[in-house]
């Protein structure tokens, strides 16, 4: 079943192909993206249960072996990321082409030609990054996903989405540099970049080069991952974007990040080297990123620092270095990339209801529109960490990996989450009263002429302005209530189906925390990979849990 491997790329990178052919037809278009991405959901479930059972799947495209061709490698990671990516990459196009059929399909915010396209390219660099080999391959899924993120970004071509979109490409660029920098080093170095083949070489290196490579690999991909202090060009790119890229960007977009992180430092680096800076820079994004979330006076803004703080807590699991820990890290990534993207449509619908996601002029929701308030009450809380939803399993993991570890920086970053979890539930209180349970604002505009109003008899003027302001108010909600009747199917269904997914994480947590940990437990040992890619006759890599044994043994 080899052929399952390729055909995660190659399916949405076909797909593409088609919805450029058919540009001037939008529904041949919708139906295209939506088939290639079904599809390709379908081939990577099959593909997680392959390698759940049988160990990691290896290809050499064109029969070039490794460490001289380009290898794709699909082990329980790289396959249950590809499962999670592609489902919400899936109801993220639902969501969109039922605002586009809305809206109308040539209006600024969705044209139709471009979209569909662009998306299908980003989720093929996505697909790519999680399968990649080697180093170059994965700074090319970087480029691709990157550069189709760049069009989303600024699609509309509107001066607010200019601008915003300004330091992300910078910064971006800028990762990539250095990315390309620490790839050509290593080469130089080591006269490979297939990961297999480095897991092998880089041990033979000083420790003071392979110090300086880990860093710069680290930094490049702290800057994808969101990661303080590399994480401020963040809040103020992703909300200026339309509903459906923001909630695709935030859900994915720096989990690539995170998993080139675990990658690298799992099978390229002495284990748990790194290990207290990585735990400091996660305390750091942790507390700064939620802290400017408390401040935002924007729904927007606040997810997007709320997703920068959560960052944090995949990065204490990576650098706890222990199978518990990576464990915990894994379960997180999927548990954040679906309540964070079920957050941000969910903002989407707010925004399509109220007109705004300002918190100063939002109220009134929840009595206008209760399966809206339930949508975004469900992931708030999940994110929060509220027991028993999945985001409370993840932390718990993640703390009890921490109190093990022993360490009194880990215990810091314990009690750091927890404060961090506390703060994330005020911040979404905060939004939930706000937007939902309060009474819709007062309009200042509607006080009227204070002298015309004094001049009506029998009323006293705050009584008058009091009584237009109540009207004001029923006739705000009863607005609101209208349009959230004519909120299109799609975009309601697409978001519950997120939740959904989300509960599901919740309902089932035994096996799919059971799957995590069979993830961590093969990327902790290496020569599982180096040994599907390379063949078992090579030397187990530095710091594998076979080096030892194979060495006492006299085998390879």
């Amino acid at each position: 079943m080899i052929w399952l491997l390729p055909l995660a790329i190659i399916i949405p990178l076909a797909g593409t192909g088609f919805t450029l052919v058919a540009s001037r037809r939008p529904r041949i278009q919708r139906v295209i993206s939506i088939g290639t991405l079904s599809i390709q959901l379908v081939i990577e479930m099959v593909l997680l249960l392959r390698v759940t059972a049988d160990g990691p799947m290896v290809m050499h495209v064109g029969g070039w072996t490794a460490p001289f061709g380009i290898t794709l490698v699909a082990d329980p990671l790289a396959a249950f990321m590809l499962v999670v990516s592609t489902t919400v990459s899936l109801a993220v196009l639902v969501y969109a082409i039922s605002q586009g059929m809305a809206d109308g399909s040539e209006t600024p915010e969705t044209p139709v030609s471009i979209f569909h396209p662009t998306f299908l390219i980003l989720v093929t660099g996505v697909s790519n990054a999680f399968v990649a080999g080697d180093l170059f391959n994965l700074f090319v899924s970087f480029e691709i996903l990157l550069t189709a993120s760049y069009v989303l970004l600024t699609i509309g071509g509107t001066k607010e989405r200019l601008r915003a979109g300004a330091p992300y490409i910078v910064v971006s660029l800028l990762s990539s540099l250095i990315f390309l920098a620490a790839i050509a080093m290593i080469y130089a170095a080591t006269g490979t970049v297939n990961l297999a083949d480095l897991s092998v070489k880089l041990g033979e290196l000083p420790t003071g080069i392979v110090a300086a490579l880990q860093a710069l690999l680290l930094v490049a991909f702290g800057v994808k991952a969101a990661v303080f202090p590399m994480s401020a060009w963040l809040p103020d790119s992703y909300p200026s974007a339309p509903a459906p890229v923001t909630a695709v960007f935030a859900g994915l977009l720096t989990k690539v990040g995170i998993y080139a992180i675990i990658r690298v430092q799992t099978l390229l680096f002495p284990p748990g080297s790194y290990g207290t800076l990585l735990m400091i820079a996660a305390l750091l994004t942790m507390i700064v990123g939620i802290l400017g979330a408390v401040s935002s006076s924007g729904i927007k803004r606040l997810l997007s620092f709320t997703l920068v703080s959560h960052i944090g807590y995949m990065l204490f699991g990576i650098a706890l270095a222990s199978q518990a820990g990576m464990a915990a890290a894994i379960f997180y990534v999927a548990h954040h990339i679906l309540v964070q993207t079920a957050l941000f449509l969910g903002v989407g619908l707010i925004e399509r209801v109220a007109g705004t996601t300002v918190l100063a002029r939002l109220g009134g929701l929840a009595a206008a529109a209760p399966v809206l308030a339930i949508l975004f009450f469900i992931p708030a809380m999940n994110l929060a960490g509220v027991p028993p939803l999945s985001g409370f399993l993840g932390k718990v993991g993640l703390f009890e990996a921490g109190i093990a570890d022993g360490r009194v920086l880990a215990l810091i970053l314990v009690i750091g989450g927890t404060l961090t979890s506390l703060l994330t539930l005020y911040a979404m209180i905060r939004v939930w009263g706000r937007a939902f349970w309060r009474p819709v604002p007062e309009v200042r505009a509607l006080d009227g002429d204070a002298g015309a109003l004094e001049t009506e008899s029998g009323r006293s003027l705050p009584a008058r302005r009091e009584a237009q302001r109540q009207v004001q108010r029923e006739l705000s909600r009863r607005e609101a209530g209208e349009k959230a009747a004519r909120l299109p199917i799609g975009m309601v269904g697409a978001t519950t189906a997120i939740v959904a997914v989300g509960l599901l994480l919740t309902v089932a947590a035994g096996p799919i925390y059971q799957l995590a940990d069979t993830a961590a437990a093969s990327i902790l040992d290496r020569s599982i990979y180096v040994d599907a890619v390379l063949g078992s006759g090579v030397p187990p890599p530095p710091g594998s849990d076979a080096a030892g044994p194979a060495a006492e043994q006299g085998g390879p």
